[in-house]
């Protein structure tokens, strides 16, 4: 064992699997960085002397003489408001080919909030999605993932959110995303011309998986900086959470822990409340906001994953395909935001609650016409109405390509009862009838 510049030098591995060295050696902090023959790796695991590392680019290649140096410190970001606007891996290291990062340098993955110092959310966020923004609208603070199949563009919504959604910063996780994924989020953020206020950490599916779980502490950290130093809002974007929670069960299988349900890692609840519990509103008035994608095998809700996640989050958003109008919408029956009632018709016009509620009472009615269409009843003609009033609803405004404000929402949806129902049936207060009724 040498010193180099306060840099311990070992070259002595006791055990190497497929995803891990170990060895013996002193003075190690937990998470802290090291090198094996060049290949990055981080410590998991200190027994006393013995201490374990998870080299990120495997262990394949590598001798039990290899060159191992603990260089001190545990993965960090350099934070300033140069991280606008630019593309980094999960190592915070640029890869859109621009200059390095000046800043002070931050460790990733520090404590969430002490809840005496955050404050009760209630600022908007509006996505100009109705789907959202007029069901199930979020609140800054908030901490809600869509559940959608795979092949969903969840994605396209993401990006999306990131156009229209009144933030000023949105920080975008990519964990697990495809190349042609990366590109298409530059080129959106680029053509759009928003690049200013985006900072973007990718992980794409040619990087080794287990580098994603550093993703999410990057954003995060990033987010922090902005949400406490500059009081912005911000809004963080992870997608794909199930990507991430992949790449620790590759971690704990390989390094021979027993599994828990659906082969996932015993610690997979506080390893995602670690993360979601980052979400907060500070008095001060920044916060910072968490939209997360899952994904579902087969639309398995009860999988570990998403079974997880909604003891965390405060709602989800489902995604789905509608027969109906071939177009993917946001269903108002498995979509739940927990906290909208915190804005509705406070930060939003009056009338947002009635309107929320009647709309999606005449949808399930809708839904038990159609039940009674598929076993052969005949329709009343109110059933007619609801059917017709339900495709013109899922079309201009669960859709999740429209894009408009809550006001105009509110009036549009106004519009179709107008359009399809006398107001008795629509069963909202007199006095709001009288205002808004079309």
């Amino acid at each position: 064992m040498a010193t180099k510049a306060f840099q311990k030098i070992y070259t002595k591995i006791d055990q190497i699997t497929k995803a891990t060295c170990s060895l013996k050696a002193t003075g190690i902090s937990n998470e802290e960085l090291a090198t094996i023959n060049g290949k990055l790796a981080q410590v998991v695991k200190i027994m006393g002397e013995d201490i374990t590392l998870q080299v990120f680019g495997g262990t394949e290649g590598i001798p039990t003489n290899a060159e191992v140096i603990f260089l001190g410190k545990t993965p960090s970001l350099k934070v300033s408001d140069q991280l606008a606007g630019r593309f980094f891996n999960a190592f915070g290291d640029p890869i859109d080919g621009g200059p390095a990062i000046e800043g002070e340098e931050i460790e990733i993955g520090g404590p969430s909030v002490n809840p005496v110092r955050r404050k009760q959310p209630s600022e908007l966020i509006a996505t100009g999605i109705a789907g959202i923004d007029l069901n199930n609208t979020l609140v800054s603070g908030q901490k809600i993932p869509f559940f959608a199949d795979p092949d969903q563009p969840y994605n396209q919504v993401m990006a999306n959110v990131a156009l229209r959604a009144e933030a000023d910063k949105i920080i975008l996780g990519g964990m697990g995303l495809t190349n042609d994924d990366y590109l298409y989020f530059k080129n959106v953020f680029n053509n759009a011309g928003v690049l200013d206020r985006i900072v973007s950490f990718m992980n794409t599916t040619e990087n080794p998986p287990v580098e994603r779980l550093l993703i999410p502490d990057m954003a995060l950290t990033a987010a922090e900086y902005f949400a406490v130093e500059k009081n912005q809002k911000v809004l963080v974007l992870l997608t794909d959470m199930t990507s991430y929670a992949d790449a620790l069960a590759i971690v704990s299988n390989r390094m021979d822990q027993i599994p828990s349900k659906d082969s996932m890692p015993g610690s997979l609840y506080s390893d995602l409340a670690k993360i979601y519990e980052k979400a907060v509103q500070f008095p001060a008035g920044g916060s910072i906001t968490i939209i997360a994608v899952t994904t579902l095998s087969g639309g398995d809700i009860t999988h570990a994953i998403p079974d997880n996640t909604g003891y965390i989050t405060e709602g989800q958003l489902f995604l789905r395909r509608d027969s109906d109008i071939g177009k993917v919408i946001v269903d108002p029956f498995r979509s739940l935001s927990r906290l909208k009632q915190l804005v509705a018709g406070k930060k939003t016009r009056e009338d947002h609650p009635q309107v929320m509620n009647a709309a999606v009472r005449l949808y399930a009615d809708a839904a038990n016409a159609k039940t009674k269409l598929e076993n052969g009843f005949d329709l009343t003609n109110y059933d007619e109405r609801t059917l017709s009033f339900a495709k013109d609803y899922a079309d201009q405004l669960l859709a999740i390509d429209v894009n408009i404000d809550t006001t105009k929402m509110l009036d549009l949806t106004w519009g179709l009862f107008a359009e399809h129902f006398k107001p008795e049936e629509v069963n909202i207060k007199q006095e709001l009838v009288e205002k808004y009724w079309k």
